[in-house]
């Protein structure tokens, strides 16, 4: 640590990182939808069964929330991020292999590459949570969050084309491999410019000493080392019997129903339902996720300006929360669309709102106990991403049912309506929660008079 009293700015070197490795990590999730017409195409399959293809990532990132917010907490962010990163970008390099298999065999491999993807990719938003509320003060962390919460928009506006003329030009399997490739020579920097704030060599007292003064947990990895062990479990308790806690998973329910539509089924929408080729549909793709990321970073400026003109974390929070999730509803008028630039022109305002209102990270940094910040984010994630299962699913179903999107499209756009509702009704004051630590357990008379005898 330098010993100049000058603040640095090595947390913006922080934040830069977090951004690149989400971009990447969404990239990778949005493979699947960008080779997913090649793939049903090639391999025979139907729209339910690309509809379970595109859950699997689901199901194990759920079921991976709780241990890799547990596994955050125990080891801290650095080794078990980058041990993530290495992990699901090799998996994602394997995806691009099943083609030489079978078509059975083919469908069940790439069932089984994106469930192992999604559990490796587990930890990756809990630690970014993490790491943002060790090195940024309040009054930054919801611009913070907001700036790597955008990746998941910068994603598909990069990486869409370039994916859709990989497919169109080389073949579906060329983007898995190409992307796995990235992302394991990402995890190698992240080891070099990832550390805790009090153990960064770029970093001086100065900064160390206005961050904390803010409102950062720069000791949480510190506090972490000298924890004597015991459970953590009985907290998840207390997090549970929060009823602003419960609003806010819902709202995140709700908010990653509308994400994984973009993620999974928009560019197939575009394919079949509105007649484009996947070359197109991945140019096409990349105008409302551009929307989207402008939208996600004015979310978090607006909420931090909010702050620092006197107004409550509250109201600073869900008023871009609230507002962009109303326009993200508009979605449900492209069932009355009849030309394709009215199409884009409505799902880019909806992908604008929905980045707009995508502060449920910052919301999370804001009242996560410091105890169990990888456990917080995890149990939040948890809830959210159940929606990464049902809504392929649900959305796969209804096409196969009614031969078209319209009512995928309005099941999308309640869910961003119910969002507003859990918001206005149910989480009320947003604040830290504070943990109530269990009492160590009596010790007996016996061993009290034996221990004063030693």
């Amino acid at each position: 640590m330098k010993a100049t009293t000058e603040p640095t700015r090595v947390r913006y070197l922080i934040l830069f990182l977090l951004f690149v490795v989400t971009t990447v990590n969404y990239a990778d999730r949005a493979t699947i939808s960008i080779a997913g017409d090649a793939i049903q195409s090639d391999l025979g399959i139907d729209s339910v069964t690309l509809g379970y293809i595109f859950s699997a990532f689901g199901w194990a990132y759920v079921l991976g929330q709780i241990p890799g917010g547990w596994l955050l907490d125990r080891f801290g962010s650095k080794k078990v991020y980058a041990c993530s990163i290495f992990i699901w970008s090799l998996f994602t390099l394997m995806q691009g292999l099943v083609g030489a298999l079978p078509a059975a065999s083919a469908v069940l491999a790439l069932l089984l590459l994106r469930f192992l993807v999604g559990f490796a990719e587990a930890p990756s938003f809990p630690g970014n949570s993490r790491i943002v509320a060790a090195w940024f003060p309040t009054r930054e962390r919801g611009t913070a969050a907001a700036i790597f919460n955008s990746a998941q928009y910068f994603a598909t506006a990069l990486f869409a084309p370039l994916m859709g003329w990989i497919v169109y030009s080389f073949g579906w399997e060329h983007v898995f491999i190409s992307m796995g490739i990235l992302g394991i020579a990402l995890s190698l920097v992240w080891l070099k410019v990832i550390y805790n704030p009090r153990e960064h060599p770029r970093i001086n007292s100065g900064e160390i000493e206005y961050i904390q003064k803010n409102g950062a947990l720069v000791d949480m990895d510190q506090d972490r080392r000298e924890d004597k062990g015991g459970s953590q479990w009985h907290y998840v308790a207390q997090l549970l019997r929060s009823r602003m806690l419960i609003g806010v998973y819902l709202g995140q329910y709700c908010i990653t129903s509308i994400t994984y539509f973009f993620l999974t089924w928009f560019p197939v929408y575009l394919v079949q339902e509105r007649g484009m080729t996947i070359l197109k549909a991945g140019f096409i793709a990349s105008l409302p996720a551009i929307c989207g990321f402008l939208g996600g970073l004015l979310g978090g400026i607006i909420s931090d300006w909010l702050l620092r003109r006197g107004h409550s974390l509250t109201f600073a929070r869900k008023l871009p929360i609230v507002t962009g999730l109303l326009l993200s509803s508009s979605m449900i008028a492209c069932n009355y669309a009849e030309t394709e630039w009215v199409v884009i022109g409505i799902m880019s305002l909806s992908f604008f709102g929905k980045g707009l209102g995508a502060l449920g990270w910052a919301v999370v940094a804001d009242t996560s106990p410091k105890q169990i910040a990888g456990l917080s984010g995890g149990l939040f994630n948890t809830f959210g991403n159940i929606a990464s299962i049902t809504t392929p699913i649900v959305i796969g179903y209804l096409i196969s049912a009614t031969g078209s999107f319209e009512w995928a499209l309005v099941y999308v756009g309640v869910n961003a309506l119910v969002a507003v509702v859990s918001y206005l009704v149910i989480v009320g004051t947003i604040q830290r929660v504070e943990l109530v630590e269990r009492p160590a357990p009596p010790v007996a008379a016996g061993a009290t008079a034996a221990s004063k005898g030693s």
